[in-house]
């Protein structure tokens, strides 16, 4: 089965919201930048109305690994996810102490065997390449170059996902997880409830085809 994660948590209304949708893991964005960002406390407070089977994943850009490991082991994370320009030595450190996703911006070009010099993360979320940006751009990633890395790598397909493209995304790409926050809002940080719900249903139905 695809697992979901809805990334982009700012509230406990959108996280009971994105479980009773059937919703797997919930993301938080602590990068600053983001018009996701969600500050400690607030994401532990969330966290504690979380039931135990639902993981919760901690997003961070360039952050000092400490600080990463310090924040995921106090709200009890499932996974660090360094969406930045982490060096594989960056990752085998967090990843000393964690389970790490390691986020890349996927154009036709990026090159697969790149995946190898990350080898401690246990995952790799492929997002949009755009210059400047660290995800939740709205912009879709190249499926092919997905598809063909997960024949061999637990990929998480995020970038552009949405009600009208899921089921092919499943179908095509055949991901361990998808990873949706800008598909499901109806503005940034406020999560559209009936389009989670859709967006799950629709990815059910492409693992169906």
């Amino acid at each position: 089965m695809v697992r979901v994660k809805i990334c982009g948590i700012t509230n406990a209304a959108d996280a009971l919201a994105a479980i009773d949708a059937g919703a797997d893991l919930l993301g938080f964005n602590f990068y600053e930048k983001s018009p996701r960002h969600i500050d400690r406390a607030e994401a532990a407070k969330i966290r504690r109305q979380l039931p135990k089977k639902i993981e919760a994943v901690g997003i961070f850009v360039n952050a000092p690994p400490a600080d990463v490991a310090k924040v995921c082991q106090s709200l009890k994370l499932n996974a660090a996810q360094l969406h930045g320009d982490e060096s594989p030595e960056t990752v085998a450190e967090v990843a000393s102490s964690l389970t790490v996703w390691k986020a890349f911006r996927v154009d036709p070009d990026f090159h697969l065997k790149t995946l190898d010099e990350y080898a401690q993360a246990s995952a790799f979320l492929f997002d949009a390449a755009h210059t400047g940006q660290y995800g939740g751009t709205g912009r879709t990633t190249d499926w092919d170059v997905a598809r063909r890395a997960a024949v061999s790598h637990r990929i998480i397909l995020a970038g552009g996902l949405n009600l009208e493209n899921v089921a092919a995304a499943v179908r095509i790409v055949r991901p361990h997880a998808v990873d949706v926050a800008s598909g499901v809002e109806s503005k940034p940080g406020k999560k559209d409830h009936g389009r989670m719900r859709e967006f799950i249903q629709e990815v059910r139905r492409g693992e169906r085809k």
